[in-house]
């Protein structure tokens, strides 16, 4: 049996604790830090409490890697229903389905609409196609768990926020680079400017074909400046059609590579895959094939030859270069300057960290100065410079509002005088956050000095959340806060006690109220 590593317990223990308030919930676990380890982990607790367990995949190896983890990580077997093969009938109570074949209206019919207890869904960033849905849905009642590595920024979890109910547990890439479980990131870009104005999209992406034919021209010189920065590393490159992939492996064997190319179509993808393993080349190039269930963990650059609008592929490209192995101490992605137009999104190596678009637009800057630069140093630089920005933006708002009189407390007011992101930065995710808050909320918060009548659900519940912690830690009460704010008070009150703040008011009052006296900081 595998030892779990602590973030993997802590998923584990999240998805059953936001269970008790929602059945459908999300779980985002960077590509590399075994997602299907938790996912295994889940279904076979279900099922030795007598319960049956559906695990969802969209692709036959995805489907075959999970029932082999759950093998190896728990000692249960599990039936396939898959094409020719089926669960119906099978002695095991845990199920490794095919999304495609169980969306199928006779093969769904065959199950009752609560024959499994628990369904789990791997990759479930695909839960936006009819299929995902479709089967979700049907099997309503159960307990659903989604699973994907790419939900990183706020937009992302939105999409997936009008299937789920609620995130259980984030553990990003950057928190396994920071905890030492994937391996740090570098990024340069490649000085070739490439302009894919004219491709078309098709299915939200570009066109491969459009792409193909936009990268075609600099190849040759893109193959060169792979040479001058990776050489004697171990380079896997993505690009977007077999015959470019082809045209870039003769390219890179003149620049002096051993190189193999591969694609769907290879009858010897196996032994392709051997040898590579087995360091007989160090150059492979593919098309739209490795990016999902195939790991290489000694893979330490990646060569972006394929632009796309997808943060779903492009998180599962670089996933290919992330895992640790031994004498490797970065990946290095190698990025062309795509031209676009500026209502088009492509997705760079900044988006891997990035938790917002204003720290990804900073990266971006950043990035354009050309050279190798980590990507946790940019992050980290970018996210002080923004919040910098932020914290004058609600001083400034602060300064507007300090003086307005009014019976209740402004929640963002209240917010931004005690640094609480949660609620200053605070946009809805999950449809239930844009329903009306409850009535037992809009009292509970008028009791604490706010008014919520206007307030959709989510919103009073970070408000009511970080009030109550306050609570709990004896910190000065939102009335205290705001009447301090209206007499000068700008400073101190994230760690204000409640007995602190009554001396403050206690002295304002024994001098008569009178505005910002001189001890006021």
């Amino acid at each position: 049996m595998l030892e779990l590593r602590p973030y993997q317990q802590e998923a584990i223990s999240s998805v059953y604790k936001t269970w008790h308030e929602h059945k459908r919930v999300l779980v985002v676990a960077a590509t590399g830090t075994g997602k299907s380890i938790v996912i295994a982990k889940i279904a076979a607790a279900a099922a030795e409490k007598g319960h049956r367990v559906l695990i969802l995949a969209h692709r036959d190896e995805i489907i075959r890697q999970n029932a082999d983890k759950l093998k190896i990580a728990t000692g249960h077997d599990s039936a396939i229903e898959k094409a020719g093969e089926t669960s119906i009938g099978s002695m095991f109570p845990i199920v490794n389905g095919s999304v495609q074949t169980m969306m199928r209206d006779k093969r769904l019919n065959q199950f009752p609409k609560d024959h499994f207890k628990v369904v789990l869904g791997d990759e479930i960033h695909h839960a936006n196609s009819n299929g995902y849905k479709k089967i979700l849905e049907y099997f309503s009642d159960s307990y659903q768990a989604g699973f994907t590595a790419t939900a990183n920024m706020r937009s992302d979890k939105k999409n997936l926020g009008k299937l789920f109910d609620a995130l259980a547990f984030e553990y990003t890439l950057k928190d396994a680079v920071d905890d030492g479980f994937l391996c740090p990131i570098k990024a340069q870009t490649m000085p070739i400017k490439v302009d894919l104005t004219s491709c078309r999209k098709k299915a939200g992406d570009f066109r491969d074909e459009d792409s193909a034919a936009a990268i075609e021209p600099y190849l040759e010189e893109m193959a060169k400046q792979v040479k001058d920065a990776a050489w004697g590393r171990k380079i896997v490159i993505f690009l977007p059609l077999i015959r470019t992939s082809l045209l870039m492996e003769r390219l890179m064997t003149e620049q002096g590579f051993s190189c193999r190319h591969i694609d769907g179509k290879s009858k010897d993808r196996k032994e392709i895959l051997t040898a590579f393993h087995n360091n007989e080349f160090n150059v492979l190039l593919n098309s739209a094939l490795l990016t999902e269930g195939w790991d290489q963990p000694d893979v330490d650059t990646i060569v972006l030859c394929r632009p796309t609008q997808s943060k779903q592929l492009f998180f599962q490209i670089i996933g290919r270069g992330t895992r640790i192995s031994p004498g490797k101490d970065h990946l290095l992605i190698l990025d062309p300057l795509w031209i676009t137009e500026n209502h088009s999104f492509i997705v760079r190596p900044v988006h891997l960290v990035a938790e917002d678009d204003d720290i990804a637009d900073r990266m971006m800057v950043m990035a354009a100065k050309g050279g190798k630069a980590s990507l946790s140093d940019m992050e980290a630089q970018a996210h002080a410079d923004v919040s910098t920005e932020r914290e004058e933006t609600l001083k400034r708002f602060i300064d507007a509002n300090a003086h307005r009189r009014s019976k209740t407390v402004n929640p963002l007011f209240f917010s931004a005088l005690i640094h609480d992101e949660e609620i200053t930065d605070y946009q809805p995710t999950w449809q239930w956050e844009k329903d009306k808050a409850t009535s037992k909320q809009i009292e509970t918060l008028s009791k604490l000095g706010f008014d919520g009548s206007n307030l959709r659900k989510g919103y009073a519940s970070k408000v009511l959340n970080s009030v109550m912690k306050r609570v709990d830690k004896n910190l000065a009460s939102a009335k205290q806060v705001a009447l301090l704010a209206r007499f000068g008070f700008r400073k101190g009150f994230d760690t204000m006690t409640f007995k602190e703040a009554s001396e403050k008011i206690d002295k304002l009052a024994k001098q008569g109220w009178s505005r910002k006296p001189k001890w006021v900081k």
